[in-house]
């Protein structure tokens, strides 16, 4: 009993000290410890019996093996964002896509402009800090309340691309290690869900900002709001092209290289932009520099929080929580979807989710004779639910760093699309799935 109090006051923690502002590399062992010190689990390996778990082995485990695997995918991936940002490639294709839509369509420009890149492979955040300043300056022509502008580019980015079929985000190729399937897998469901939380999503967020509107508010200027630069921009076909070079890389090797595909048709993007648009670079190794870093704050700050779930599932009140889960009456994938969204939304995070889980559930779930495609899909999906929580990471950057708003303010509209959207889209898969569909 006090394991799970530990465990559940642990997670609580992690969310309240996040939303405070604390960093997610001290919240994440802090909350660690929480966990731990209530379990009655020994603080240091010298403390600990033969083979007993302790915290700092449990917390560095789970930390490392994350930092181990997936470490050249984030570098990459965020040196292929910061060098599309360099160039003006990832504006460019933007900037297309509004001038194509028109003002009428601002929201619906910068869903499809998120939309568009994060497909393409660019980092989340890079597209959110890409994105921002053309949304800003829709929403003031068009006079929309700002503090919706983190609900678009969430909506545009972590929702109907992120976990889709064909995604290069880590979040559609985990599970291809533990369950031996492709970034393909149950492509026909994933199309149907993908449009369903595209149209229902776009429609709540429309809603939302039209009773927002009918009530009176408007947009508010800032002093400190960012100026649009006027530079030179690269064709928008020429900034199309590495985006396609990514998805072709990964397709054409994901049978042969699996995961390590991605690493390829990351690099493939990066030389594609620099090859395709150099003469538009402000500084091409700034560009390198900037996308290291960046790639070490994110993989820092998710492995931060997969740290914290290296310990809690050390603690005796997870394996209860993930029996429980896992014996759900009717079928296995709603008890898989039940167990990654939840470890998801304990780490702040789908892709750390997916990390946790997945060893434990996949063998599983294996034996048991589940689809391995379905399960690949609802996975997937399922990781992008709860792991939106305020105390996510991409969440917490994107509306207090990049928007400059507070969870106060915006986190409503972005919990909505991109924790109840998903959770729709989990249901619809697993009911499609169960029809025979797909499979």
């Amino acid at each position: 009993m006090l394991s799970m109090i530990g465990l559940v006051g642990g997670l609580l923690l992690l969310i309240v000290l996040t939303m405070r502002g604390m960093n997610l590399l001290v919240t994440g062992p802090l909350s660690a410890l929480f966990v731990a010190v209530l379990s009655g689990m020994p603080l240091f390996p010298q403390l600990a019996e033969e083979g007993q778990a302790n915290l700092v082995g449990s917390y560095m485990g789970g930390f490392t093996s994350f930092v181990t695997s997936w470490y050249l995918m984030f570098l990459l991936g965020a040196i292929f964002g910061k060098v599309m940002e360099d160039s003006g490639a990832a504006s460019s294709v933007s900037q297309w896509i509004v001038d194509k839509l028109g003002m009428k369509q601002a929201v619906l420009a910068i869903v499809v402009s998120c939309a568009v890149l994060t497909y393409g492979g660019v980092s989340l955040f890079v597209v959110a800090f890409c994105v921002y300043p053309m949304a800003l300056s829709l929403f003031k022509q068009a006079d929309l309340p700002r503090r919706f502008i983190p609900a678009a580019l969430a909506f545009g980015s972590v929702t109907f691309t992120m976990t889709s079929a064909g995604s290069p985000e880590i979040q559609n190729w985990i599970p291809i290690e533990y369950l031996g399937t492709t970034p393909y897998a149950g492509w026909e469901v994933s199309l149907i869900v993908a449009v369903f939380m595209m149209i229902f999503g776009y429609w709540w967020l429309k809603r939302m900002i039209s009773k927002a509107v009918a009530r009176g508010e408007r947009f508010l200027t800032r002093d400190n709001d960012p100026i649009a630069e006027n530079r030179d921009l690269p064709n928008p076909i020429m900034s199309l092209i590495p985006l396609i070079v990514v998805l072709a890389i990964s397709f054409i090797f994901h049978n042969s290289l699996q995961q390590s595909a991605l690493i390829l048709a990351l690099l493939g993007g990066v030389i594609a932009t620099y090859v395709l648009n150099r003469k538009y670079f402000q500084s091409f190794w700034n560009a390198v520099s900037d996308g290291t870093m960046g790639a070490l704050i994110a993989i820092g700050n998710t492995a931060a929080v997969v740290g914290f779930g290296g310990v809690a599932k050390a603690v005796p009140a997870f394996e209860v929580a993930v029996n429980a889960m896992t014996s759900i009456p009717g079928s296995p994938l709603i008890g898989g979807a039940i167990a990654v969204s939840v470890i998801a939304g304990m780490t702040g995070s789908s892709s750390g989710g997916q990390a946790i889980a997945l060893p434990l559930l996949a063998p599983h779930y294996m034996d048991m004779g589940v689809n391995p495609e379905a399960l690949h899909r609802v996975v997937s999906i399922s990781s992008g639910a709860l792991d939106s929580l305020p105390h996510n990471g991409y969440v917490v950057t994107t509306v207090r760093a990049i928007c400059g708003e507070s969870h106060q303010d915006a986190y409503n509209p972005v919990g909505a699309l991109t924790v109840i959207v998903p959770a729709l889209g989990t249901i619809l898969a697993i009911i499609l799935f169960s029809l025979g569909i797909g499979i």
